[in-house]
């Protein structure tokens, strides 16, 4: 689970509803807008709350639930990536693999260039520690699902032995990385889906599979 180290968890289950309906309102708006047009009285608007609301439940203002925005965010990005990232090792064959890139491409293509995970990169990622661990957070649970396919394939014979896990998947979270950076800058998903084709193509000529 992703979390923004928020006090979210001592909530009531009305106040959580509440504020989860806050941050999906507040999503919804960055996705549509972009992140640095939306204001709080946009989110207000949307989510039907008043400022005091806002304030109740974000203390720290537009960074806060914007923080809470990255979270959220962060969940769905693993989520998306289902079943292929769970705990049963669903990455055991190269036609998984393929369905992964599938469900990878997919859900950015349905995003677009508006990416509210993005804020958390670049509005907060520089200055606030909270940002910089809901980040690594993310990647940690994303490489460590995807080594866990790769030493899989390994142990069938279907990659090569000699590669190291570890960094083969943290390159791959780095192909996605670098062309969901593209595609908001341009709107256009061939650089993802170059990345993930070329490197799938690169870890598979070890096998015949």
């Amino acid at each position: 689970m992703i979390s923004s180290g928020t006090t979210a968890a001592r909530l009531t289950t009305k106040g959580a509803a509440t504020r989860l309906r806050i941050v999906e309102g507040a999503a919804a708006e960055i996705r549509e807008r972009g992140a640095a047009t939306t204001t709080l009285d946009d989110i207000r608007a949307r989510t039907a709350t008043s400022k005091s609301q806002i304030f109740h439940y974000f203390p720290g203002g537009k960074d806060e639930l914007l923080l809470a925005v990255a979270a959220l965010e962060a969940q769905r990005i693993l989520e998306d990536q289902q079943p292929y990232l769970d705990d049963l090792g669903r990455l055991d064959t190269w036609q998984a693999w393929r369905d992964w890139r599938g469900a990878v491409v997919r859900r950015y293509e349905r995003q677009g260039v508006n990416c509210p995970l993005g804020v958390l990169m670049t509005e907060l990622g520089r200055r606030t520690p909270a940002s910089q661990q809901l980040t690594g957070q993310l990647l940690a649970q994303w490489q460590s699902a995807l080594r866990d396919g790769v030493r899989c394939m390994q142990g069938s014979g279907r990659m090569d032995p000699a590669l190291d896990a570890d960094r083969t998947a943290a390159a791959l979270v780095a192909a996605v990385q670098g062309g969901v950076t593209v595609l908001m800058a341009t709107g256009s998903i061939a650089h993802l889906e170059a990345a993930l084709d070329t490197t799938l193509e690169l870890l598979g000529r070890f096998s015949a599979e």
